[in-house]
């Protein structure tokens, strides 16, 4: 586009340069004055010019500077042309000194707009994809519009008192003079109106200095000179029409016709055409902007109407001129846009985003209708596309969605809200839990490559109005998805059960764990968590140690089990802080011990998440050290799980661990399902062994087998086997009789203070003597 104005204006200006050269040399008495009016022409056009090629703003600044002061230029030749082609009409002594003046004080307020900047400014856009400088209007710029439309408004009334003068025979070489002016008028202020960033009137102005030079001195007939004219405007993209004060069309150009559905010339049907159409725009005070759409479906059109009144010198209407531009190419990509910003890609859903926002605003609007939230949970999708591949797994989420949205009214919102989760909002009246379940109980995805079964939960949430909370904001609608998902949790039997809901047992659950949570900084600092001891015996019934377990002793609650906050703690991450504060506190306890010449150990805890935020080695190790105790006596325990993730990197913490002295314990050996495959290969010392596999009276003999064959194996292995969970004597002979060397358990003793702990080992103690 760029390219094709520059070429457009370097012809013109060349076409002007000479017709200029030729003027100047014409024994025309208006010669030399048709000379200056057409070389006042170029500096508009180069400076335009220079505008359209140039990529940086201070050359664009320049060009802008040439524009402008070129304009007035062509307003003082205009001026001078029209006292010499006029003057056999009417009698001019001499050009009024105010039109000078006026022009004078334009040029030396441009001059220093640099100072002031009060005339224009520039601003970047994009256009044709490189960087383009527009204009920015200011007061400056305004005084300069008013300066050289005010002249031309002056120059077109003298042709008019010309024109009435003259005889009607010589009226034409006038009133193409005017036509021209008019029409350059027309398209210079449909430029600054539409701010478009080319300023395409230049090539009127040219057009017109070339009218000018040829019509001055060389005679042609009006007809020639208005086809030219109107084939310029005919060539504009946009529909132009031009109406008298009746509505009446005089004039359209080619685009105009066309969209009309007439033929040229017919102007006279144009105005019944444009209200069928678009129907009344209104009538303009001054510009009257409008969008109409025509038709419907795929087969819309979108159009830009603009419609502005045409003056008269004393500010009287004599008319108005429309601009219909066709926008549905713009319109439909701006659609397109919004629609990829608002909809999932592979399903055509709702993003979560735009879902909240839909859901929220149907609340809004309908308060009194009670909803629901349904969080769409799809259980082990990763297995789907582990197994059947990629490909099958978007086919099953684009099921998914099918289902999602099958049958819902237009009352309901749906959307994908991430991954393999959806969410629904429906007026409850049209939730059918029995027809769902029966739905998700068989939902099989099935394809011409493989078939598969599908376990689908919904997790619901009846929405609460909440005078005080706006849902408008999107939080609150959030929130609603994230309860909706918590009463997932409460579904037991995964298979027959498919409907979870969220009620006040859960709310209260959430307000008791976030209490609980927000308590355990002070909780730590005032030492209410602490830890308790649980004896641990030899084959003789010795006490030879203990396991750390922590407990709390709250200020409110009294004796809290450890049920009601270790899994939260596991679940949010705060575990980590306790299990630091049981070790420091293990660590004193040691180191007390050690001052009384007590011979125990104490077994902590790792949890697997403390391997993710803290560096497990070094703090264990700098807190024996700040204590002084013997890294043995720490005992360090850790569960199957810790191994289940990143497998290398803990086999390597743990053997540095045994590197520094420290005894490690595997805990709740058997609970997992490759104990046996890590056994071989994990650096342990000890292995814990649950009593769990005893405690089925029909299957002891059997369980027993089990368990003599894993303590056989510890002893091939040369790990200590500890048995936990011991509660009768019973069990306790038999498992020493297997050759299992530790115990631990409530025949011995239960988890108990340090202050009765230490009263319980002394108690021992002395039996044994």
């Amino acid at each position: 586009m760029r390219i094709v104005f520059s070429a457009i204006f370097t012809a013109l200006i060349a076409a002007l340069t000479y017709c200029a050269v030729k003027a100047w040399h014409s024994h025309k008495p208006i010669g030399k004055a048709v000379a200056l009016l057409d070389l006042a022409f170029i500096p508009p056009v180069v400076g335009n010019l220079i505008i359209i090629g140039s990529h940086y703003r201070m050359i664009s600044v320049v060009g802008s500077y040439i524009y402008f002061i070129g304009m007035d230029l062509v307003m003082f030749a205009l001026v001078r042309f029209t006292a010499h082609y006029c003057r056999d009409g009417i009698k001019l002594r001499k050009i009024p000194l105010i039109v000078d003046v006026l022009l004078a004080v334009d040029v030396i307020q441009f001059t220093l707009n640099p100072v002031f900047g009060h005339a224009f400014d520039l601003e970047r856009i994009e256009f044709d994809g490189s960087p383009y400088y527009r204009l920015i209007p200011y007061m400056g710029q305004y005084f300069h519009r008013i300066v050289d439309y005010g002249i031309v408004a002056l120059i077109l009334l003298t042709y008019i008192i010309v024109i009435k003068k003259m005889p009607r025979i010589y009226t034409e070489r006038y009133l193409i003079i005017v036509i021209a002016i008019v029409i350059v008028t027309v398209w210079e202020s449909l430029y600054i109106f539409s701010r478009s960033p080319i300023d395409r009137s230049m090539i009127g102005f040219g057009v017109f200095g070339i009218l000018v030079f040829y019509f001055s001195l060389y005679y042609r007939p009006l007809r020639l000179l208005d086809r030219m004219l109107a084939n310029v405007v005919s060539e504009m993209s946009e529909a132009l029409y031009i109406f008298d004060l009746t509505s009446n069309c005089l004039w359209a150009n080619a685009r105009g016709c066309e969209l009309a559905g007439i033929a040229d010339g017919e102007y006279e049907q144009i105005t019944e055409k444009l209200l069928v159409l678009f129907g009344d725009p209104g009538s303009p005070e001054d510009v009257n902007s409008a969008q109409r759409v025509v038709g419907k479906g795929k087969d819309a059109r979108y159009y830009s109407i603009r419609e502005k009144q045409a003056v008269d010198d004393k500010g009287r209407v004599t008319g108005s001129y429309l601009r219909i531009l066709d926008i549905t190419e713009e319109q439909q990509k701006m659609k397109r846009e919004m629609f990829d910003a608002t909809h999932d890609g592979m399903t055509g859903l709702y993003t979560r985003e735009y879902l909240y926002t839909r859901i929220a605003e149907m609340i809004d609007a309908d308060p009194g209708t009670q909803y629901l939230i349904i969080y769409v949970d799809v259980k082990n999708f990763k297995v789907v596309n582990d197994i059947f591949g990629a490909e099958f797994g978007d086919y099953a989420i684009c099921c998914i969605s099918d289902w999602v949205k099958k049958d819902r009214s237009e009352r309901c919102r749906y959307g994908r809200l991430v991954g393999d989760t959806f969410g629904i909002c429906m007026p409850k009246d049209e939730f059918d839990p029995e027809q769902m379940e029966e739905e998700l109980s068989h939902f099989v995805v099935k394809n011409e490559k493989a078939e598969h079964r599908l376990l689908i939960h919904l997790g619901v949430y009846a929405i609460e109005h909440e005078p005080d909370k706006d849902v408008r904001t999107g939080f609150d609608i959030s929130v609603m998805f994230d309860r909706a998902h918590i009463s997932l949790a409460a579904i037991r039997d995964e298979f027959s059960t498919h409907i979870a809901y969220y009620d006040n047992a859960i709310r209260q659950k959430i307000l008791l764990d976030q209490s609980i949570a927000s308590q355990l900084p002070d909780a730590l600092a005032e030492r209410q968590l602490r830890p308790y001891f649980q004896p641990i015996a030899d084959v003789d019934g010795r006490i030879v140690g203990a396991e750390a377990l922590a407990r709390w002793i709250h200020p409110e609650r009294g004796f809290m089990p450890p049920s009601d906050f270790i899994p939260l703690f596991e679940k949010n991450g705060q575990i980590v802080d306790l299990d630091k504060h049981m070790w420091r506190c293990s660590c004193e306890v040691l180191a007390n011990w050690q001052k009384r010449g007590r011979d125990l150990f104490i077994s902590v805890n790792i949890s697997p998440k403390d391997f993710y935020f803290v560096d497990v080695i070094s703090e264990i190790k700098a807190l024996v050290k700040e204590y002084g105790i013997e890294p043995s006596k720490l005992r360090i325990e850790i569960t199957e799980t810790v191994m289940m993730n990143d497998v290398e990197n803990r086999m390597q913490i743990l053997d540095e661990f045994r590197k520094s002295g420290f005894v490690v314990e595997m805990d709740d050996f058997g609970s997992g399902y490759s104990s046996l495959n890590m056994l071989k290969d994990m650096p342990v010392d000890v292995l814990k062994i649950d009593m769990k596999f005893l405690g089925k009276a029909d299957d002891m003999n059997r369980a027993k087998t089990i368990v003599r064959n894993i303590i056989n194996l510890t002893k091939e292995l040369g790990i200590t086997a500890l048995t936990e969970g011991v509660e009768t004597k019973t069990q306790y002979e038999a498992l020493a009789e297997m050759g299992c060397k530790l115990f631990q358990g409530y025949y011995f003793a239960k988890p108990m203070s340090i202050e009765e702990f230490n009263k319980f080992a002394d108690e021992c103690a002395n039996k044994q003597q």
